[in-house]
């Protein structure tokens, strides 16, 4: 009699799970083969007319797919153009609604027996728990933990960040390592990643460690978007963007926080459709939340060394510009990024790719207006965009992987943060 209580909650609880996510029927997940930076502005091209998700560029360099969601009333037509294209292509995912139960599914088996309210950076957990456990730490170690409200969202919600410092954020010879996570409202992956840094630095700070809280005053901001984070939880997994909406200009919700820096505003890889996934604002800094985090940039500029900017997925570690010039430093820039990603790379599991790093519209596509050149310009010494791995599943990770993708990351932030330190000495 129990077996089949529990078989019949489970059948409800995948209908409930469908039925949320039914937007999606009919959609499918393409893998496509990218040989050239023309065939990722074709697929660009593509993407505009045909209504398509590009999940990730692909990389001609480092030899990796572009992945895409296509709706059903356009899939003719898209393996259409790429086969006049002679790209090849191949089905990743042919439901993507049973994706997204099964996903949902995954998420409630893993999260229950977690010990949710002490160790939120092992599921995917919501905002109220990722503050509660700021407020947690800001509590309990008051010496080196101060919780900061940088400002509101759009829907009224507190963007937090930590500053975790053993001198009070009061040394000028310590260099400021800062880094957010969940810009773009999927890319659940990211979150845990700063909470086990935050864990890592606070919690569970070991002696090999001790140099990365001795030598460097940090700023980590988990959840950069929590209106998109939020609401890709309660309505629509795939969301993008954050909320905002401006009426006078179309009933479509949401920019790409990614796109709003004022640099190359509008140049690359951006629309100026309200409605496109890279929406890029009515203006440079048109959103509240790319306010917030240039505020903090601002206001700590003369310490930051370091500036990382964390997104989920494809094994990459990028630096500027995407106009296809280079900063000045970049072979120190390339040299501590190859350390990010050699450190991750020594501890990744077979099925991740190796990381690429490099220069963004070289190794896998330029965009406008993001954080990562905006930074460098700046003049934060070492501006980069860190791509977490996916293991093949895109914006989907199974929660089991998130033990490992804090470990790897953890190794890759500390080498980086130690890099950062010498050249932080020279400096000054």
């Amino acid at each position: 009699m129990d077996l089949k209580i529990l078989a019949i909650s489970l059948i409800y609880l995948f209908h409930v799970s469908a039925s949320k996510h039914e937007k999606y029927t009919g959609y499918t997940l393409y893998n496509v083969e990218i040989l050239s930076q023309e065939d990722n502005e074709y697929i660009k091209g593509l993407g505009d007319l045909l209504e398509l998700d590009v999940w990730q560029f692909g990389s001609p360099l480092a030899a990796r797919d572009a992945t895409i969601m296509v709706p059903p009333h356009n899939h003719d037509l898209f393996t259409k153009a790429l086969i006049d294209r002679g790209l090849k292509y191949s089905v990743k995912e042919a439901d993507v609604v049973r994706a997204l139960s099964s996903f949902e599914s995954d998420c409630s088996r893993w999260s229950k027996g977690r010990n949710n309210v002490q160790q939120p950076f092992t599921y995917y957990a919501r905002l109220a728990e990722i503050n509660a456990y700021m407020e947690r730490l800001a509590q309990q170690y008051p010496n080196i933990v101060t919780l900061v409200n940088a400002g509101l969202s759009t829907e009224g919600r507190p963007i937090n960040y930590l500053k975790i410092s053993n001198s009070n954020f009061e040394d000028p010879t310590k260099p400021i390592y800062f880094f957010d996570t969940t810009m773009h409202a999927r890319e659940w992956v990211t979150t845990p990643v700063a909470l086990y840094a935050v864990h890592k630095l606070v919690e569970n700070l070991e002696e090999a460690d001790r140099d990365l809280l001795e030598n460097i005053d940090w700023i980590i901001l988990p959840v950069l978007n929590p209106d998109g984070y939020e609401f890709s939880h309660t309505d629509d997994r795939m969301w993008r963007k954050n909320r905002s909406l401006n009426a006078t200009l179309s009933e479509c919700y949401g920019v790409d926080l990614n796109r709003n820096f004022d640099i190359f505003f509008g140049d690359m890889n951006a629309s100026k459709d309200p409605c496109s996934g890279a929406y890029h604002g009515s203006g440079p800094f048109s959103e509240i939340e790319s306010r917030h985090l240039r505020d903090i940039l601002h206001t700590y500029l003369d310490r930051i060394q370091t500036y990382v900017n964390i997104h989920s997925f494809g094994n990459y570690v990028l630096y500027g510009f995407d106009n296809a010039t280079l900063p000045v430093n970049v072979a120190q820039i390339h040299h501590v990024g190859a350390l990010m990603g050699a450190h991750i790379d020594s501890l990744k599991l077979p099925v991740a790719y190796h990381y690429a790093v490099g220069n963004s519209k070289f190794v896998l596509y330029p965009a406008s207006g993001t954080s990562q050149d905006y930074a460098q310009n700046l003049g934060v010494p070492f501006s980069l965009t860190l791509e977490l791995p996916d293991f093949r599943y895109g914006f989907l990770v199974p929660p089991e992987y998130i033990p490992q993708i804090n470990r790897e990351t953890w190794a890759g932030i500390a080498a980086s943060a130690r890099a950062s330190v010498l050249f932080y000495r020279n400096r000054i």
